[in-house]
């Protein structure tokens, strides 16, 4: 009998992957929060968790067309679908949309689930290398 890693470890795989693409946006609106006119970014996790579930199910995500006349857009470039300009909730006078505050309490919390999605996925590869040793 064959493992699947797909079957074993589920979804915390993808979701240790997401974490890591979060940290590195967070990082860089915290980097550039003294940068005029930069737009403060954020991934959403339910929709990158919805595009996950639709290739899983064999669903398609492309652009479909509801008229002859359109162009098609095979093939184009359509970006992350998650990544999201946040919202300010006080815009700065130079159009900086940077809270900085809410970026580091964002980053931390983002280290906390992925510490936690790390630690789960560890003690799974254990439960497997203990399974394969028949412990």
């Amino acid at each position: 009998m064959s493992i699947s890693f797909d079957n074993a470890l589920g979804i915390h795989e993808k979701a240790l992957g997401f974490r890591s693409q979060r940290a590195e946006v967070l990082a860089n609106n915290i980097a550039n929060a003294d940068t005029p006119n930069y737009k403060a970014r954020d991934l959403d996790f339910a929709s990158v968790l919805a595009e996950q579930n639709a290739k899983a199910k064999g669903g398609s995500l492309g652009l479909s067309r509801t008229n002859s006349q359109h162009i098609a857009a095979e093939g184009v470039p359509m970006g992350d679908p998650a990544l999201r300009y946040r919202i300010p909730t006080q815009p700065s006078i130079d159009q900086n949309t940077v809270d900085l505050q809410l970026e580091q309490s964002n980053y931390a919390e983002n280290s906390v689930q992925f510490q936690a999605s790390f630690t789960f996925l560890n003690s799974k590869f254990k439960g497997l290398m203990s399974a394969l040793r028949g412990e």
